[in-house]
């Protein structure tokens, strides 16, 4: 069994999957629950987290009807960042012919970046390799070359952060297989081959964040976490229309548009009062003119992010958005405004058993984590235990290298 565990800022929620017998995922159990200890993505109260966390497993175990012990966790929130890095060796071995240590070393050297001692390597995602000056090598093992480098992109996070979010599903009874950047989950659910290769951007439009991916030539070239999301939609209906947050949010969901245009002006609704007043009766325009500059705000920040690393025109194939917020009527139509991209709205597809319970957006975190995760069961994986899993399996990694050049 594979599980994906989405820790999101609004909700909770937990993927059972297992590898069919023709390769594919089957969805076997679903489970969600509110979540209540977290903040723009970050862990702010792990006793909360923890029994969020329980009652989402406990859903998808009793679906199932298997027990789980492990999960593929996603993290994200405002203390990730990305950046590209370039790794140069020689290539060893008396053919100079490249190998899978000559390939080791090179993904290294690219992460020999400096860091501070409160951040830690989430990723080392290569980009493409470059032979004795041949650039755009996807694979280079068996190649006959002298120098070989790799581009590689660099995901961080905040080692409290990351350890946060460990400590709450190890708490909750459960290990962490691995931790895993959302919008790259969410992009292994949503995106296809087709897309990556001729480039896309996806955005992810979550509670409290915004995550943000672009990818080109088959490759992730850049990422970004905003702390903006539907949580703060939310929170401007509540203000503007001078209504409880619990009723926002349902007139969000039931009511939401981001674009006034596809808004008939003939349409009501009744916005519940604070203070035992009564009900009022409201144009839904007015809803999507509180809605439609939060949500235009959003798509501006990430069209400015792209602009900051000249990535401005590297998405040809278009905009995917997906995410809860992505739920919302006219999302696409106003990401295809301000970004100037063909957009469409991306579902989980592909998948066997449960598939019609997570066709969602809500999903596409959680069944990436899992598609993930059985990307990654070929190498074997130890338990993630916050900062010391890397260098453990750095020591052991090189230890069996040493012992295999001796003998």
């Amino acid at each position: 069994m594979i599980v994906g565990l989405d820790v999101g800022t609004t909700k909770i929620c937990a993927i059972i999957a297992e590898v069919s017998s023709l390769g594919g995922l089957d969805v076997v159990g679903v489970g969600a629950a509110a979540s209540r200890g977290l903040r723009k993505g970050v862990v702010v109260n792990i006793d909360s987290t923890v029994e969020s966390i329980r009652k989402a497993v406990a859903e998808a175990e009793q679906m199932a009807g298997v027990e789980v012990a492990s999960v593929y966790a996603g993290v994200a929130g405002g203390h990730i960042r990305g950046l590209n890095s370039r790794g140069v060796v020689a290539v060893s071995g008396r053919n100079r012919e490249v190998s899978a240590s000559d390939v080791e070393r090179a993904l290294e050297a690219a992460k020999a970046i400096n860091l501070p001692q409160d951040r830690e390597i989430l990723h080392v995602l290569p980009q493409a390799f470059v032979v004795d000056e041949q650039d755009g090598v996807r694979e280079p093992l068996g190649m006959s070359g002298v120098r070989l480098e790799v581009e590689v992109h660099v995901v961080t996070g905040a080692v409290t952060s990351i350890q946060n979010v460990v400590r709450s599903v190890n708490r909750a009874g459960l290990t962490v297989q691995d931790i895993v950047l959302e919008p790259l989950a969410s992009a292994e659910a949503v995106l296809s081959p087709d897309e990556k290769e001729l480039g896309v951007l996806l955005i992810d439009i979550g509670g409290g964040t915004t995550d943000a991916a672009l990818f080109r030539e088959g490759a992730i070239w850049h990422t970004a976490i905003l702390p903006l999301g539907g949580d703060h939609i939310t929170n401007d209906i509540a203000v503007g229309l001078r209504t409880p947050t619990g009723e926002a949010e349902d007139l969000k969901k039931r009511y939401g548009c981001s674009l006034t245009s596809l808004v008939r002006e003939d349409e009501t609704i009744e916005v519940p009062s604070v203070g035992g007043r009564k009900p009022r009766q409201l144009s839904r325009q007015i809803l999507s003119e509180i809605i439609q500059p939060r949500v235009e705000e959003i798509f501006t920040l990430v069209a400015r992010e792209l602009s900051k690393c000249a990535l401005q025109d590297a998405a040809t194939a278009g905009v995917v958005v997906t995410g809860g917020t992505s739920i919302m009527e006219g999302v696409p139509e106003l990401a295809e405004q301000v970004l100037d991209l063909p957009a469409r709205r991306g579902v989980p597809g592909a998948l066997g058993g449960l598939a019609d319970v997570v066709r969602s957006p809500i999903y596409a975190t959680g069944v990436g984590l899992a598609l993930w995760g059985a990307r990654g069961r070929a190498q074997a994986t130890a338990p993630f235990d916050g900062g010391d899993f890397t260098i453990l399996a750095r020591i052991s990694r090189r230890m069996s290298e040493w012992f295999g050049e001796i003998f």
